[in-house]
């Protein structure tokens, strides 16, 4: 699943009359680079979520072939992470763990090894993170489990269960592989961050792991600034 919905706030007036998940990195829109390394990866099919210009989304998806086949999740309001996966639980049936993907990552990540990292581990999810300076992270022990999760910005810090003092400060970059098993335990309904989810199942036993990607390249395009990071970033390794 690509999480294509959210209306790039960050980036207007760019995104007045352009969803964040067509802005153009080397003249290609992000969401087809994204489905592309999906793809590339193993995907058989990809969903989109959609909600901020969501025709121009549809159109975009209908009229380009990205190798796989796609869906479109339409939600007629924002339903944030959690909520729009699990609107979209249907198409995951077929019982095989899958990928959830931000539209605005750009990254190197070999999407492969995550994957299999999350076979082998027999974890609920695995996420994709590394030691980067943000304002917000998760917090996992030294088996690589997820224990809290902590906001800088106003000083929120939220455990799994009991306090795990010694957790180390990790960051999401954007990556996911979960197991559909997932979706009978997703308790949450309407408006949810996914974040919720993974604390509360994290406290129930469940294994949500991480995935250190520190060796790969990794930036969102949430701002101007990160925007012109990225394209210089592609121009200059000849991606895509």
């Amino acid at each position: 699943m690509v999480l294509a919905a959210g209306k790039g706030l960050r980036l207007r007036p760019l995104t007045e009359r352009t969803p964040k998940a067509l802005v153009e990195v080397a003249g290609v829109p992000m969401l087809e680079l994204v489905i592309r390394r999906l793809a590339a990866a193993g995907a058989d099919g990809v969903i989109v979520n959609a909600f901020h210009l969501a025709d121009q989304i549809a159109a975009f998806l209908q009229n380009r072939d990205l190798g796989v086949p796609i869906a479109i999740s339409r939600e007629t309001e924002l339903l944030d992470t959690g909520g729009g996966l699990k609107k979209a639980s249907w198409f995951f049936a077929d019982g095989r763990p899958f990928f959830l993907h931000n539209a605005d990552v750009f990254s190197d990540l070999d999407l492969t090894r995550l994957y299999r990292a999350h076979q082998e581990s027999g974890a609920l999810a695995t996420l994709a993170v590394s030691e980067r300076a943000t304002d917000r992270y998760f917090l996992f022990d030294a088996a690589g489990l997820l224990r809290g999760w902590e906001s800088l910005r106003d000083g929120r810090r939220q455990w799994a269960g009991a306090p795990a003092p010694e957790a180390r400060r990790l960051a999401f970059n954007g990556i996911a592989v979960i197991s559909p098993e997932i979706f009978p335990r997703m308790t949450e309904t309407g408006v949810f961050p996914i974040n919720r989810t993974y604390l509360r199942l994290a406290a129930e036993g469940a294994a949500i792991r991480f995935f250190r990607t520190d060796e790969y390249y990794y930036k969102d395009i949430g701002t101007a600034a990160k925007l012109a990071e990225v394209r210089h970033y592609a121009v200059e390794k000849g991606l895509p």
